[in-house]
């Protein structure tokens, strides 16, 4: 081991910025620093002399003889208040001197009040990630019959553990956060922060800052200090960027930098963070077209679009209503026989968005426990007579039509088998027969 010389360790304390003294067994002075000398006035001259000499009832005596450790001694030093420590100086067990180390009170509050700064910044950036990353779902969640969700729902359970950035498409309601949500909580990264934001509605001149933080004094109204951005939020966890098709140009160009870099920079600031965010975005709108048009950055596009999925509207999948239903429906709840068949014909502009809003709104207005049609929005009954009734043609027309649209509502919440024709026509209070003469009238198979 090395063995370093006396001028070598004088010269290393002689750096530190805290006032040193040491005194020997004697109690006579054996080395100041500058830093010393500077809050007490005095200089080298006093070296070899005794403390007490200019130094009157100074307690560093006492710690050299009765060895015991002094910390955080108050002192006033040409009428300054400084905090000391005092300590024994040992050698084979025998006290051989003492040192003091004197540090300005001004100074410990300056750094006790930059701590407790930095220590209530990491708690605000704490309680916001737990604001922001809170995650209610996971696959089990996703309740469902339809072929084409099942297959989505195993894709996504096979990519979750990957790091592959996911796209998902669909319209509003249909599920997308619901779906990025559980593939985060099946992921390596389920116990690391999940940050949602929705592009489409945050201003393009404030989506930067939110997205990539900046730097104390990086513009006009720039908060005090700067801002963490969503990607350093995320960091080791999941960012999902929900409608990211409202991106401008100019936000796509400098997010596609960070997902080719991995690192993010703050607005106003000249060095790069790394981050490790894995990306899931989503949008109702074709990518693929609008990149084509020059709406949309292809190379961003090309990307993001790594693992794709789709989710069907509900109106498409209309098996899963009386599922979705049961789910939502609070307890002690059921439809009346015409609501249920309602719903089966219904449009679902807001898919299960709307289902689940419309459910909680009759429930609200059902006194007795069971749905009618009183009880729904009256946009939603305006929209069936609207696609029930034909309002032109002869009476006899209007009948028929009205009657073919009537069957078709039934045959869809059946199964196209034998059981199932025979389910729709008791259903009708008609025969087999005439259900089948009906479906062959009126072409709806």
């Amino acid at each position: 081991m090395r063995i370093y010389s006396n001028k070598w360790w004088e010269q290393v304390i002689t750096s530190i910025n805290d006032g040193i003294l040491v005194i020997d067994e004697f109690e006579k002075v054996l080395f100041i620093n500058p830093e010393y000398s500077r809050i007490t006035g005095v200089g080298k001259e006093i070296i070899g002399k005794l403390l007490s000499a200019y130094r009157p009832g100074a307690q560093l005596p006492s710690t050299l003889k009765d060895g015991k450790t002094r910390v955080g001694v108050y002192r006033e030093i040409n009428g300054r208040a400084y905090v000391v420590d005092m300590a024994p100086i040992e050698d084979n067990g025998k006290i051989i001197g003492a040192v003091s180390v004197c540090k300005s009170i001004n100074e410990v509050k300056e750094l006790s009040n930059e701590l407790n700064k930095k220590v209530r910044q990491v708690i605000e950036l704490q309680e916001k990630i737990s604001t922001l990353s809170s995650v209610k779902y996971t696959f089990d969640q996703i309740i469902t019959q339809s072929a084409e969700m099942i297959d989505n729902k195993n894709i996504a359970k096979k990519i979750a553990d990957s790091n592959l950035p996911v796209l998902l498409i669909g319209e509003s309601g249909t599920g997308k956060e619901l779906f990025s949500q559980s593939i985060h909580e099946a992921s390596d990264r389920r116990n690391h922060p999940f940050i949602a934001v929705n592009c489409a509605t945050i201003p393009d001149t404030l989506i930067e800052s939110e997205l990539f933080g900046y730097v104390d004094g990086a513009f006009t109204s720039a908060k005090k200090g700067g801002k963490v951005g969503l990607f350093e939020m995320a960091n080791k966890g999941t960012l999902f960027l929900d409608e990211i098709g409202d991106l401008s140009y100019n936000v796509q160009a400098n997010l596609l930098r960070v997902l080719q870099e991995g690192t993010v920079r703050r607005i106003g600031a000249s060095t790069e963070i790394d981050v490790d965010v894995r990306i899931i975005a989503a949008t109702h709108q074709d990518l693929n077209q609008m990149a084509q048009k020059n709406k949309f950055r292809q190379d961003l596009y090309f990307r993001l679009n790594v693992a794709h999925l789709t989710i069907p509207p509900l109106r498409n999948r209309r098996e899963d209503i009386p599922f979705l239903v049961e789910r939502f429906l609070p307890p002690n709840y059921r439809l009346s026989k015409d609501v249920m068949q309602f719903l089966q014909s219904y449009s679902w502009p807001g898919n299960v968005r709307e289902l689940k809003n419309m459910l909680s709104y009759a429930s609200c207005l059902a006194d007795n426990g069971i749905i009618e049609m009183d009880h729904l929005p009256e946009v939603m009954k305006n929209q069936i007579i609207e696609d029930n009734i034909q309002t032109d043609g002869t009476l006899k027309s209007v009948v028929a039509s009205a009657e073919a649209r009537y069957i078709k509502q039934m045959l869809m919440q059946y199964e196209k088998n034998i059981e199932g024709r025979t389910l729709v026509a008791n259903n009708l209070g008609i025969s087999l027969a005439s259900l089948y003469n009906k479906i062959r009238k009126y072409e709806l198979e």
